[in-house]
């Protein structure tokens, strides 16, 4: 492997490499971007090559990125997704500048830090505050400016008496902590976050997050690698999808997020197929999402069909999404998703505060053991609202279907979403061999809208049937 694996991975600093043909709006831009490894059998292969100067071949290369290309705007926070060993890393360490390309052209304009490894670039013998002035200075800072963030930076790692204990007596979380700090603290326009955050506590990542979100409305440009798709649903304007190390698509964290997994979760037989599928497949807008995703209450009663006075909820058969993902059958295919009312009538215009049964039929192509169904809301940019699964445990699962089975799944809902567009989720979980997997899913099988609501109080998302009680208070002491 090539020594350029072990050089120092954080922290670094790209000063301005803006050259004329650089667009005022661009932060990132990659061209036609490739990195290839020379991969030797035995460590004698290595000494071979280096004397006979390239006149044999005593390696096999590995091209860990092929030919990507893409340009991330000033501000934009963009999340990179993939299976393990698709190039992640290797993208970010090179727009870092700790690895060299083997070909293509980086651009960058500002100065980047970058949390791309756990502890990397902490010399474990130096205590904490050492190790902050020693990555401050690599990231630009002079030894005053360190000084006077230095408070800011201690009170954000927040680990006591430890920031003067060697760091080689740190846990994993106590490095997490202080590397994000210094991080986030020298003012980058370009932040790099590769999966580290996913080590700290729950309250350690809320307030990373938060951080990330202060960082992200002053204009910083952030990259973001995470394996959680909420999280990158939740974080990103734009998602981009790497695979054995190119660049198959990027668009939308949701359309990207559903495509990562239905390939994620693909048949080894069938993931060629996928990977093509995906790559000749065009990206789409938010607004692609579904037919009436974009319009207003009043714009979509025109395209809608005339209901029922009688009737407070309806079926409207032009509501259909436009981004349904099919996953890959494991035996098993989901069939005939709808919602009904308690009449058991089909709808897709919902009433606020009502109770409605969201239904699918599953076909065993196959037989099946230790089954489980599922049912998910999600907002239109692909925020998980919530949902249910039929049995808690596999323990307490369905044991076994033969083969041609036909199982209908019903979950009851009460409808405690505020007025606005939703999708729904199917999907039947089963065991091969000692795994539970994905026998088939469906994502945004089944639109719905809740319909709007006189004099409405409740803001956001979902009603929680919040009461107020204001009054005047004459008699109040400090």
């Amino acid at each position: 492997m090539s020594s350029e694996m072990n050089k120092a991975r954080l922290p670094v600093t790209t000063e301005s490499t803006a050259c004329v043909d650089m667009d005022d709006e661009i932060a990132i831009r990659i061209t036609n971007l490739s990195k290839c490894y020379h991969i030797y059998d035995r460590p004698r292969d290595r000494l071979l090559q280096m004397l006979i100067r390239g006149r044999k071949q005593f390696y096999r290369e590995f091209w860990a990125l092929k030919d990507v290309s893409f340009e991330v705007k000033k501000g934009e926070t963009v999340g990179i997704v993939g299976r393990n060993g698709s190039g992640k890393s290797t993208l970010l360490q090179l727009i870092c500048g700790t690895l060299n390309p083997t070909s293509g052209s980086i651009q960058t304009v500002g100065r980047i830090a970058a949390l791309l490894e756990l502890g990397s670039g902490f010399n474990p013998e130096f205590t904490g505050r050492e190790n902050v002035y020693m990555n401050a200075a690599i990231l630009g800072l002079s030894k005053e400016e360190t000084g006077s963030r230095y408070s800011d930076i201690a009170a954000f790692a927040d680990i006591g008496e430890f920031i003067d204990q060697p760091v080689k007596t740190y846990s994993s979380g106590m490095v997490v902590r202080l590397a994000f700090a210094v991080a986030i603290n020298v003012d980058p326009q370009i932040l790099i976050v590769d999966e580290a955050l996913s080590v700290g506590d729950e309250l350690f990542q809320r307030k990373c997050f938060s951080r990330i979100e202060a960082i992200k409305r002053n204009g910083t440009t952030i990259l973001f690698v995470s394996h959680s798709g909420t999280t990158v649903v939740e974080l990103c304007d734009r998602a981009i999808l790497l695979d054995s190390g190119e660049l198959l698509t990027s668009g939308t964290p949701k359309t990207i997020i559903g495509k990562y997994q239905k390939l994620l979760y693909a048949p080894e037989e069938k993931r060629a197929a996928i990977r093509s599928e995906i790559k000749s497949s065009s990206s789409c807008s938010r607004q692609d999402a579904a037919d009436f995703t974009g319009l207003s209450f009043a714009q979509w009663a025109s395209h809608a069909p005339a209901k029922d006075a009688n009737k407070v909820e309806w079926l409207d058969p032009n509501l259909k999404p436009q981004s349904t993902i099919v996953y890959e059958s494991h035996g098993a295919v989901i069939k005939s998703p709808k919602i009904l009312n308690l009449k058991g009538e089909p709808v897709n215009c919902l009433q606020r505060g009502q109770t409605y049964f969201y239904t699918y039929l599953v076909w065993f192509e196959s037989g099946a053991t230790n089954l489980r169904f599922g049912m998910l809301i999600k907002t239109l940019s692909g925020i998980e609202l919530g949902g249910a699964i039929s049995a808690s445990s596999i323990q307490n699962a369905i044991p076994y279907v033969a083969q041609n089975s036909i199982i209908r799944v019903k979950f009851r809902f009460q409808c405690n979403l505020n007025p606005g567009s939703y999708f729904l989720n199917a999907g039947v979980i089963g065991t091969r061999g000692e795994e539970e997997i994905y026998l088939h899913r469906l994502l945004d099988v089944y639109m719905f809208r809740v319909l709007p609501v006189t004099n409405n109080q409740a803001t956001a998302i979902v009603d929680f049937k919040c009461t107020s009680d204001v009054s005047l208070v004459s008699d109040y002491t400090a």
